[in-house]
Protein backbone atom coordinates (compact mmCIF):
# COMPACT_ATOMS: atom_id res chain seq x y z
CA UNK A 1 0.00 0.00 0.00
CA UNK A 2 3.22 1.96 0.49
CA UNK A 3 2.24 3.30 -3.55
CA UNK A 4 -0.90 5.05 -2.85
CA UNK A 5 -1.11 8.39 -0.94
CA UNK A 6 -3.67 9.23 1.19
CA UNK A 7 -5.35 11.50 -1.70
CA UNK A 8 -5.42 8.17 -3.77
CA UNK A 9 -7.31 6.28 -1.14
CA UNK A 10 -10.04 8.87 -0.80
CA UNK A 11 -10.59 9.04 -4.30
CA UNK A 12 -13.49 7.22 -5.92
CA UNK A 13 -11.45 7.11 -9.23
CA UNK A 14 -8.66 4.70 -7.68
CA UNK A 15 -10.81 2.13 -6.72
CA UNK A 16 -13.37 2.18 -9.55
CA UNK A 17 -9.93 1.64 -11.34
CA UNK A 18 -9.68 -1.22 -9.57
CA UNK A 19 -12.75 -2.79 -9.07
CA UNK A 20 -13.93 -2.63 -12.64
CA UNK A 21 -17.69 -2.99 -13.03
CA UNK A 22 -18.19 -2.79 -9.01
CA UNK A 23 -20.12 0.10 -8.03
CA UNK A 24 -19.74 2.97 -5.43
CA UNK A 25 -23.09 4.43 -3.97
CA UNK A 26 -25.61 2.99 -6.54
CA UNK A 27 -29.09 3.28 -4.59
CA UNK A 28 -30.55 1.70 -7.69
CA UNK A 29 -28.49 -1.25 -7.58
CA UNK A 30 -30.13 -2.28 -3.68
CA UNK A 31 -33.27 -1.07 -5.00
CA UNK A 32 -32.84 -3.71 -7.89
CA UNK A 33 -31.49 -7.02 -4.99
CA UNK A 34 -34.36 -8.88 -3.91
CA UNK A 35 -34.44 -9.87 -0.57
CA UNK A 36 -34.00 -13.44 0.51
CA UNK A 37 -37.14 -14.99 2.25
CA UNK A 38 -37.25 -17.22 4.84
CA UNK A 39 -39.59 -20.13 4.99
CA UNK A 40 -41.50 -20.24 8.74
CA UNK A 41 -39.86 -24.13 9.07
CA UNK A 42 -36.51 -22.99 7.99
CA UNK A 43 -36.74 -20.38 10.71
CA UNK A 44 -37.12 -22.37 14.01
CA UNK A 45 -34.71 -25.07 12.70
CA UNK A 46 -32.07 -21.82 12.54
CA UNK A 47 -33.07 -20.84 15.76
CA UNK A 48 -33.05 -24.39 17.40
CA UNK A 49 -29.49 -25.10 16.03
CA UNK A 50 -28.18 -22.01 17.20
CA UNK A 51 -29.26 -22.98 20.23
CA UNK A 52 -27.95 -26.40 20.23
CA UNK A 53 -24.36 -25.70 18.18
CA UNK A 54 -23.95 -22.29 18.28
CA UNK A 55 -24.51 -21.62 14.37
CA UNK A 56 -26.09 -22.52 11.20
CA UNK A 57 -25.01 -22.88 7.70
CA UNK A 58 -27.23 -21.59 5.01
CA UNK A 59 -27.14 -23.22 1.42
CA UNK A 60 -28.40 -22.93 -2.05
CA UNK A 61 -28.65 -18.99 -1.93
CA UNK A 62 -29.32 -16.48 -4.68
CA UNK A 63 -27.18 -13.15 -4.32
CA UNK A 64 -27.93 -10.33 -6.84
CA UNK A 65 -23.97 -9.99 -7.36
CA UNK A 66 -21.50 -11.95 -9.16
CA UNK A 67 -19.54 -13.72 -6.22
CA UNK A 68 -16.38 -14.47 -8.77
CA UNK A 69 -15.84 -10.85 -9.71
CA UNK A 70 -15.85 -10.22 -6.01
CA UNK A 71 -13.47 -12.75 -5.71
CA UNK A 72 -11.22 -11.69 -8.60
CA UNK A 73 -11.39 -8.34 -7.05
CA UNK A 74 -10.13 -9.67 -3.72
CA UNK A 75 -7.27 -10.89 -5.32
CA UNK A 76 -6.78 -7.97 -7.43
CA UNK A 77 -6.09 -5.44 -4.29
CA UNK A 78 -3.86 -8.10 -2.77
CA UNK A 79 -1.86 -7.94 -5.90
CA UNK A 80 -1.88 -4.19 -5.27
CA UNK A 81 -0.58 -4.48 -1.52
CA UNK A 82 -3.56 -3.37 -0.53
CA UNK A 83 -5.54 -5.15 2.47
CA UNK A 84 -8.72 -6.70 1.00
CA UNK A 85 -11.18 -5.32 3.97
CA UNK A 86 -10.85 -2.21 1.12
CA UNK A 87 -12.93 -4.38 -0.88
CA UNK A 88 -16.31 -3.23 1.19
CA UNK A 89 -15.78 0.44 -0.31
CA UNK A 90 -18.03 -1.34 -3.37
CA UNK A 91 -21.54 -1.91 -3.28
CA UNK A 92 -21.48 -5.31 -3.76
CA UNK A 93 -19.74 -6.67 -0.92
CA UNK A 94 -22.35 -4.98 0.72
CA UNK A 95 -25.27 -6.11 -1.17
CA UNK A 96 -25.67 -10.13 0.33
CA UNK A 97 -25.34 -8.74 3.67
CA UNK A 98 -28.82 -6.65 2.67
CA UNK A 99 -30.30 -9.63 1.46
CA UNK A 100 -29.86 -11.42 4.38
CA UNK A 101 -32.17 -8.77 5.87
CA UNK A 102 -35.11 -11.30 6.45
CA UNK A 103 -32.61 -14.02 8.47
CA UNK A 104 -30.96 -11.21 10.51
CA UNK A 105 -34.54 -10.22 11.86
CA UNK A 106 -35.31 -14.02 12.85
CA UNK A 107 -32.53 -14.53 14.86
CA UNK A 108 -32.03 -10.82 16.22
CA UNK A 109 -35.31 -8.86 15.90
CA UNK A 110 -34.67 -5.33 15.68
CA UNK A 111 -30.93 -4.88 14.74
CA UNK A 112 -28.09 -2.77 13.92
CA UNK A 113 -24.47 -3.10 12.30
CA UNK A 114 -21.77 -3.21 14.26
CA UNK A 115 -18.31 -1.47 12.46
CA UNK A 116 -16.76 -4.89 12.26
CA UNK A 117 -15.81 -6.53 9.23
CA UNK A 118 -13.36 -8.13 7.38
CA UNK A 119 -12.13 -9.76 4.08
CA UNK A 120 -9.91 -12.54 3.83
CA UNK A 121 -7.87 -14.18 0.76
CA UNK A 122 -6.16 -17.13 2.32
CA UNK A 123 -3.55 -17.94 0.05
CA UNK A 124 -2.29 -21.86 0.51
CA UNK A 125 0.53 -21.33 -2.40
CA UNK A 126 1.52 -18.71 0.86
CA UNK A 127 1.02 -21.04 3.48
CA UNK A 128 -1.27 -18.51 5.29
CA UNK A 129 -3.95 -19.23 7.71
CA UNK A 130 -7.34 -18.13 8.76
CA UNK A 131 -8.02 -16.35 11.91
CA UNK A 132 -6.92 -18.34 15.31
CA UNK A 133 -9.02 -20.23 16.98
CA UNK A 134 -10.84 -17.52 19.64
CA UNK A 135 -14.56 -16.44 20.34
CA UNK A 136 -15.76 -13.28 19.15
CA UNK A 137 -16.97 -11.32 22.03
CA UNK A 138 -18.11 -13.93 24.45
CA UNK A 139 -20.00 -15.23 26.76
CA UNK A 140 -21.74 -11.95 27.66
CA UNK A 141 -23.32 -11.69 24.32
CA UNK A 142 -25.73 -14.77 24.96
CA UNK A 143 -29.34 -13.56 26.26
CA UNK A 144 -30.86 -15.99 29.34
CA UNK A 145 -32.48 -17.71 26.88
CA UNK A 146 -29.45 -19.33 24.83
CA UNK A 147 -30.27 -16.95 22.28
CA UNK A 148 -27.22 -14.44 20.90
CA UNK A 149 -27.49 -10.81 21.59
CA UNK A 150 -25.11 -10.46 18.34
CA UNK A 151 -23.95 -12.83 15.50
CA UNK A 152 -21.19 -12.83 13.10
CA UNK A 153 -22.37 -13.88 9.47
CA UNK A 154 -19.75 -15.18 6.97
CA UNK A 155 -19.86 -15.35 3.49
CA UNK A 156 -17.27 -17.96 1.59
CA UNK A 157 -16.94 -15.77 -2.28
CA UNK A 158 -14.74 -18.84 -3.67
CA UNK A 159 -14.97 -23.11 -2.57
CA UNK A 160 -13.74 -23.07 1.16
CA UNK A 161 -12.55 -26.40 1.98
CA UNK A 162 -9.74 -27.86 4.28
CA UNK A 163 -6.74 -27.51 2.18
CA UNK A 164 -7.31 -23.93 1.33
CA UNK A 165 -8.95 -22.71 4.57
CA UNK A 166 -12.14 -23.73 5.32
CA UNK A 167 -14.02 -22.49 9.35
CA UNK A 168 -14.03 -25.30 11.71
CA UNK A 169 -15.72 -24.76 14.83
CA UNK A 170 -16.84 -26.21 18.62
CA UNK A 171 -20.61 -26.71 18.49
CA UNK A 172 -22.04 -25.63 21.73
CA UNK A 173 -23.14 -28.31 23.42
CA UNK A 174 -19.50 -30.32 22.73
CA UNK A 175 -18.20 -27.33 24.30
CA UNK A 176 -17.98 -27.65 28.30
CA UNK A 177 -16.84 -24.17 29.03
CA UNK A 178 -18.99 -22.49 26.50
CA UNK A 179 -20.87 -19.71 27.89
CA UNK A 180 -19.80 -19.88 31.37
CA UNK A 181 -16.86 -17.61 33.28
CA UNK A 182 -14.21 -20.81 31.77
CA UNK A 183 -14.86 -19.52 28.56
CA UNK A 184 -11.09 -19.05 28.36
CA UNK A 185 -10.79 -22.59 29.12
CA UNK A 186 -10.58 -25.02 26.19
CA UNK A 187 -11.81 -28.66 27.64
CA UNK A 188 -13.91 -29.95 24.45
CA UNK A 189 -12.96 -33.27 23.21
CA UNK A 190 -11.01 -32.74 19.54
CA UNK A 191 -13.25 -35.34 17.78
CA UNK A 192 -15.77 -32.91 18.93
CA UNK A 193 -14.25 -29.96 16.25
CA UNK A 194 -16.15 -29.86 13.66
CA UNK A 195 -15.02 -28.84 9.71
CA UNK A 196 -17.50 -26.44 7.63
CA UNK A 197 -16.83 -26.91 3.88
CA UNK A 198 -18.60 -24.40 1.78
CA UNK A 199 -19.13 -23.05 -1.56
CA UNK A 200 -19.42 -19.50 -2.90
CA UNK A 201 -22.31 -17.68 -1.49
CA UNK A 202 -23.31 -20.67 1.29
CA UNK A 203 -23.60 -18.27 4.68
CA UNK A 204 -22.18 -19.34 7.71
CA UNK A 205 -23.95 -17.47 10.79
CA UNK A 206 -22.55 -17.83 14.59
CA UNK A 207 -23.43 -16.65 17.86
CA UNK A 208 -20.45 -14.83 19.46
CA UNK A 209 -19.64 -17.52 22.28
CA UNK A 210 -18.90 -20.12 20.15
CA UNK A 211 -14.93 -21.30 19.33
CA UNK A 212 -14.47 -21.36 16.32
CA UNK A 213 -10.89 -20.91 14.11
CA UNK A 214 -10.13 -20.03 10.31
CA UNK A 215 -7.71 -23.67 9.27
CA UNK A 216 -4.04 -23.20 7.82
CA UNK A 217 -4.14 -23.68 3.85
CA UNK A 218 -2.29 -26.46 2.42
CA UNK A 219 0.02 -26.40 -0.81
CA UNK A 220 -2.27 -28.66 -2.32
CA UNK A 221 -4.92 -26.20 -1.86
CA UNK A 222 -6.04 -24.79 -5.92
CA UNK A 223 -6.86 -21.57 -4.87
CA UNK A 224 -6.89 -18.85 -2.28
CA UNK A 225 -9.63 -19.06 -0.14
CA UNK A 226 -11.91 -15.20 0.01
CA UNK A 227 -14.54 -14.49 2.27
CA UNK A 228 -16.12 -11.89 3.91
CA UNK A 229 -17.99 -11.27 7.37
CA UNK A 230 -19.84 -8.37 8.95
CA UNK A 231 -21.01 -8.46 12.69
CA UNK A 232 -24.54 -7.24 13.69
CA UNK A 233 -26.14 -7.00 17.11
CA UNK A 234 -29.79 -6.67 18.64
CA UNK A 235 -30.89 -2.87 18.62
CA UNK A 236 -32.27 -2.93 22.41
CA UNK A 237 -28.75 -3.43 24.18
CA UNK A 238 -25.91 -1.12 24.56
CA UNK A 239 -23.46 -0.86 21.59
CA UNK A 240 -20.96 -3.68 21.70
CA UNK A 241 -18.55 -1.15 19.33
CA UNK A 242 -19.32 2.15 18.36
CA UNK A 243 -20.84 3.71 16.49
CA UNK A 244 -23.69 1.38 15.47
CA UNK A 245 -24.67 1.66 11.81
CA UNK A 246 -27.84 0.84 10.09
CA UNK A 247 -28.49 -2.40 8.48
CA UNK A 248 -29.80 -3.15 5.41
CA UNK A 249 -28.38 -0.28 3.34
CA UNK A 250 -25.53 1.51 1.82
CA UNK A 251 -23.30 3.80 3.67
CA UNK A 252 -21.97 6.72 2.20
CA UNK A 253 -18.38 6.54 0.43
CA UNK A 254 -16.49 8.49 3.11
CA UNK A 255 -17.89 6.32 6.13
CA UNK A 256 -17.07 3.26 4.47
CA UNK A 257 -13.58 4.74 4.24
CA UNK A 258 -13.32 5.98 8.06
CA UNK A 259 -14.71 2.09 8.83
CA UNK A 260 -12.11 0.79 6.98
CA UNK A 261 -9.54 2.84 8.55
CA UNK A 262 -11.48 1.24 11.89
CA UNK A 263 -10.72 -2.32 11.02
CA UNK A 264 -7.54 -2.03 9.53
CA UNK A 265 -6.72 -0.13 13.29
CA UNK A 266 -8.49 -2.42 15.33
CA UNK A 267 -7.00 -5.56 13.56
CA UNK A 268 -3.42 -4.91 14.00
CA UNK A 269 -3.24 -7.85 16.69
CA UNK A 270 -4.15 -10.44 13.59
CA UNK A 271 -1.91 -8.50 10.83
CA UNK A 272 1.12 -6.49 10.90
CA UNK A 273 0.32 -2.69 9.44
CA UNK A 274 3.30 -0.52 8.47
CA UNK A 275 3.60 2.77 9.90
CA UNK A 276 3.19 4.45 6.87
CA UNK A 277 -0.07 2.98 6.50
CA UNK A 278 -0.84 3.23 10.19
CA UNK A 279 -0.31 7.04 9.97
CA UNK A 280 -2.97 6.92 7.32
CA UNK A 281 -5.40 5.23 8.51
CA UNK A 282 -5.40 7.09 11.92
CA UNK A 283 -6.06 10.41 9.45
CA UNK A 284 -8.91 8.67 7.99
CA UNK A 285 -10.44 7.98 11.53
CA UNK A 286 -9.46 11.55 12.40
Amino acid sequence: MATFSLADITTRETWRSLGPGLHIEDQALQRAAAPLGVEVARAIAAREQLLLDGYLQETGLSFSVDLALLAKTVRALSREGLSPVFAFLFDEFWLPFCQLDALLREILGAYAMLPDFWVWNVDPHKGDAGWAPHRDKGAATLRPDGMPNSITVWIPLTDATPLNSCMYIVPARHDPTYGTNREGEWRFDLPSIRALPAKPGDVLIWNQAVLHWGSKSAAQGKESRVSMAVEFQRSDVPPMNPPLLKAATFLPFDQRLKLIAKQVLQYRHMYKVAPDIEQMMLKLVG
